[in-house]
């Protein structure tokens, strides 16, 4: 890895472990793509694994996952919005809205944040831990406060 993409990695991964967001802002890689501080994010936090399929300066799209930056006050549940049928998290500044049933596998996930299980009523989510083994589950609809220390991988259905 090039010294530029490792300092990007520390980057991100230092704002995100430090409880901070990172701007949304676009800087090119080596290979003269634009990539944005956001997306440097959630590749870190997703673990690389999914791709995206949209990217603005202020939103990731994923097939079934949108990053966004968290805003401001929404470190309560009751500032984080949530559509019907998807679950929200706030993990270090940085909103993560799951609406697709699939397991996502996940990295530094780390320190406490609201959720919103906003799916059908009835709904689980299942949060697990490195091992596989179920952490603990969230039944729709739910709100509150989540330890993520340390979630590896999630099941929004």
């Amino acid at each position: 890895m090039n010294t530029f993409k490792s300092a990007a990695l520390l980057v991100a991964a230092t704002a995100l472990v430090a409880g901070s967001s990172v701007a949304a802002t676009a800087a090119p890689d080596p290979d003269g793509t634009r990539v944005t501080s956001l997306q440097r994010t959630a590749e870190q936090v997703l673990g690389g694994d999914a791709k995206p399929v949209r990217v603005t300066t202020d939103a990731v799209a994923y097939d079934g996952l949108t990053v966004t930056e968290a805003p401001r006050g929404s470190a309560s549940t009751k500032a984080l919005s949530c559509g019907y049928g998807h679950l929200c998290m706030v993990v270090n500044g940085t909103k993560f809205d799951f609406y697709k049933c699939q397991t996502w596998e996940l990295t530094n996930w780390i320190g406490d944040g609201p959720f919103t299980n906003n799916q059908t009523p009835g709904t689980v989510a299942r949060f697990y831990n490195k091992d596989g083994s179920v952490r603990w589950t969230s039944t729709a609809y739910e709100s509150g406060t989540a330890t993520w220390d340390p979630i590896w991988s999630l099941r929004p259905c």
